[in-house]
């Protein structure tokens, strides 16, 4: 296990490394994320670190809130975040500690998990890729339809996890194994490797691949 590192989605832009090849990339606000609590196994039954990321008005937070942040000694946090660790991890790490983009570097595999953007309620085309019906002379109405659902007779019903229309998108992502093509932690951003889910200004969190390969 390891860190699942919060950021801020800024946007896509194009990096030329040093060879001259344009990347396609990611820009990650990678500010330093606080620890603000730590979960032990024999208080909780499981290890983990709350992280907390971004600063948050006093006056938007409640007084239960406040106190959780007073107790940790940092200020109110935008996100928190709980990321799951090895006992032994925890060790290394004190409540109030800040955690620096410096924990990935160039070339480094990681997996991005957001939000995805939400599409709305969309057909079977859109949401489940399926190809549309020939539009030629005898195809009438059904153009964008799913066809058939099931059997009449045996079993006569819809079986569970047919592909069918609904909502689309605004669902748990991760993209695994995306290379990090330039870590800058004077300005605090992270640079990946083409799209990462989610909208701009939406929250990711990046942990090293479970997935690694060259």
């Amino acid at each position: 296990m390891a860190i699942e590192f919060l950021c801020r989605k800024i946007g896509m832009t194009q990096y030329f490394n040093d060879v001259g090849e344009c990347i396609p990339v990611t820009i990650l606000d990678a500010r330093p994320n606080r620890v603000v609590q730590k979960k032990t196994p024999e208080n909780d039954g499981y290890a983990a670190l709350q992280l907390g990321f971004g600063e948050r008005k006093r006056s938007r937070t409640t007084k239960a809130q406040l106190g959780h942040f007073e107790k940790a000694g940092v200020g109110p946090q935008r996100v928190l975040k709980e990321s799951r660790v090895a006992p032994e991890e925890l060790l290394g790490y004190e409540v109030g500690q800040e955690i620096g983009v410096e924990i990935f570097s160039e070339g480094q595999r990681v997996d991005v998990i957001g939000t995805s953007k939400g599409r709305g309620t969309s057909g079977v085309v859109k949401r489940h890729n399926f190809s549309i019906k020939r539009q030629t002379h005898g195809t009438h109405e059904f153009f964008r339809h799913g066809g058939s659902i099931g059997a009449g007779s045996y079993p006569g019903r819809v079986v569970k996890g047919m592909n069918m229309a609904g909502r689309h998108g605004n669902a748990r992502t991760t993209t695994l194994n995306v290379e990090v093509v330039r870590v800058d932690p004077e300005r605090n951003l992270l640079f990946v490797r083409g799209g990462v889910p989610g909208h701009n200004d939406g929250v990711v969190r990046v942990r090293p691949s479970v997935r690694a390969r060259g």
